[in-house]
């Protein structure tokens, strides 16, 4: 499985509903499901970002239609970033010339 990092926003739909964000949270995660993907950690923070959220899912694709498919739900904007592991860091290091 690959891990991923989404740095989420509320929408101003989402702010609206705020008092939803944990059965919301509930819903993504059930949902992840349907992509082969599992929402490992989820955190409401202060700054920027409202939400912090770890993923893993299958492949690229996979991870990609899940945020689509929620960020197409109206109440966040995501900005997804792949993560790497030290084993896998590992492994492109030794790619290197």
């Amino acid at each position: 499985m690959r891990t991923y990092i989404a740095l989420s926003s509320f929408t101003d739909q989402g702010i609206r509903s705020v008092k939803e964000t944990l059965k919301r949270a509930d819903a993504v995660k059930e949902a992840a499901k349907k992509f082969g993907a599992s929402m490992t950690q989820i955190y409401w923070t202060l700054g920027k970002y409202d939400l912090v959220v770890t993923l893993e899912a299958p492949d690229d694709e996979s991870a990609t239609a899940f945020a689509l498919a929620i960020a197409g739900g109206g109440n966040v904007r995501m900005q997804t970033l792949r993560a790497f592991t030290k084993d896998e860091m590992t492994g492109i290091l030794g790619k290197m010339a």
